[in-house]
């Protein structure tokens, strides 16, 4: 058991009191089961309790049951501060700003794709520039980037990189307002010149998948799924230029807190207060590389849409985008807080936005069903696609979780694959499987990974969100 005092508040979620760490402002919860609170690594557990020591935390931090130790915050974490008397932190958001998911529909069937899975695993993989460093088909000029940093995936489609749907199915429009570029250095410039349309490596993918079971046929069927059918979702962020922008203001708010009067017992966990001249740089630079991140999954899409467009003989109009969510981002957000609505902003490290039925954000299409949530597996494993709640809207700030959860590091991952032939024990599950970089295929093996499907259960057990569909691969391509 963990070394902190945490106390069991309700089936599946725990919490440890403010007074179980000296400096706790409120306290921290935790979404999990008994069986898998007894696997989280306590440096994750302490990293949640740090974030309780910001100025300005409101109510309590929290995390997803896909919660694993990462820099300041944890990954599955999420926090909220008071706008006019807490913090902004980059740690809370992370490095790869606007690391996400968009799940793409399509007209096929799995009886269709399967014979052609490895044929079309070379093609995505040959169309679809992927890996650390690897540069793109467009080369963004300063007018670009003023371009993207303004309206995002409304640049891409204004390019043809897409269709007019795909911005309003695009978590707020593909675009968050107040982005700025001032904040935004030359370094980080540089390295998202060519990384425009571009995969990176690691956990990210592109993968066709079809879907293997529908858990809510209403919901399923308002939405355009059934079961057999073919989808594409993509898995990538912000590349190089939201790293950057993420590592220049980590160090410059490092230097800056003492004017403010703030210590962090993280170093990683660096804040300024949200209306300080720090703050504001930092968060019209983070807006730019989270609208960047948008247009890149969106023309990722495009190249994959001509991609099966052409091998398959349809429209591309035929292949509509079913939903983009972010998972490292900050929002200035109104929540119910203690029966008060109030203006407070968001951080999600690893962590899914999951709006309730009514939310006004939500386009007309998710108006009475709830935003959709989506969860990616990897390598193997199972996809999820979840309908945010009102409950997530009362008890997280209208969030849910993102993802498995790293079970082995990188490097343990590497070694436990170490003579093994990945790519031929994928293809003996039936799934087609492309890497750009050498040593992936080991680092994302499955084993890597909690069990996904554990980490749904608890998150649908605690009404935060609603099962809707679970997908399966059939080909992956990694960065």
């Amino acid at each position: 058991m963990p070394k902190l005092e945490i106390n069991r508040i309700g089936k599946n979620l725990w919490e440890i009191p403010a007074r179980a760490k000296k400096g706790m402002n409120v306290p921290a919860r935790i979404y999990t089961s008994a069986e898998m609170l007894t696997a989280i690594d306590e440096a994750a557990l302490e990293q949640v309790s740090n974030a309780a020591m910001l100025p300005g935390v409101v109510l309590n931090t929290l995390a997803m049951p896909d919660i694993h130790s990462g820099y300041g915050l944890p990954i599955g974490g999420v926090m909220a501060t008071d706008p006019a008397s807490g913090v902004v932190s980059p740690g809370a958001a992370g490095y790869d700003i606007n690391c996400g998911v968009r799940l793409m529909k399509t007209p096929f069937v799995k009886e269709q794709i399967m014979p052609l899975r490895e044929m079309l695993a070379d093609l995505l993989a040959a169309r679809i520039p992927a890996g650390v460093g690897r540069g793109g088909l467009i080369d963004l000029s300063d007018a670009d980037y003023r371009a993207i940093a303004e309206s995002g995936v409304a640049w891409a489609v204004r390019r043809g990189f897409g269709l007019k749907d795909d911005i309003t199915h695009t978590e707020s429009g593909g675009a968050l307002e107040g982005a700025d570029l001032e904040g935004v250095g030359g370094h980080a410039k540089k390295r998202g010149r060519d990384e425009m349309g571009t995969l990176g490596g690691g956990n990210h993918f592109v993968e066709i998948q079809y879907v293997d079971k529908i858990y809510n046929p209403e919901i399923a069927a308002a939405w355009g799924l059934r079961e057999g059918q073919i989808t594409l979702m993509i898995h990538t962020g912000s590349r190089g230029f939201g790293h950057q922008v993420a590592t220049d203001h980590l160090k410059s708010m490092g230097q800056a807190m003492r004017k403010y009067g703030i210590t962090v017992p993280d170093r990683e966990l660096a804040c300024v207060p949200v209306d300080s001249g720090e703050g504001r740089e930092y968060l019209g630079a983070m807006r730019a590389a989270a609208n960047y991140a948008w247009t890149n999954r969106q023309v990722i899409m495009h190249l994959a849409r001509e991609a099966l467009s052409e091998a398959m003989g349809v429209s591309p109009d035929s292949m509509p985008l079913l939903y983009d969510v972010a998972h490292n981002i900050i929002k200035l957000e109104k929540h119910e807080v203690e029966g008060k609505t109030r203006m407070v902003m968001v951080h999600r490290k690893g962590a899914t936005r999951a709006l309730g039925p009514g939310h006004p954000e939500l386009p007309g299409a998710y108006k009475n069903t709830g935003q959709p949530v989506l969860i990616p597996g990897d390598m193997g494993r199972m996809s999820y696609l979840l309908a945010g709640t009102q409950t997530a809207m009362e008890q997280t700030f209208g969030s849910s979780c993102h993802g498995a959860g790293r079970a082995l590091s990188r490097h343990a991952a590497a070694k436990k694959g170490r003579g093994r032939n990945l790519r031929h024990e994928m293809a003996d599950q039936g799934v087609a499987v492309r890497s750009a970089e050498k040593g992936t295929l080991a680092e994302e093996m499955p084993e890597a990974y909690k069990d996904v499907s554990q980490v749904v259960d608890v998150v649908t057990a605690a009404g935060l969100a609603l099962p809707v569909a679970r997908m399966r691969p059939i080909a992956v391509i990694k960065g």
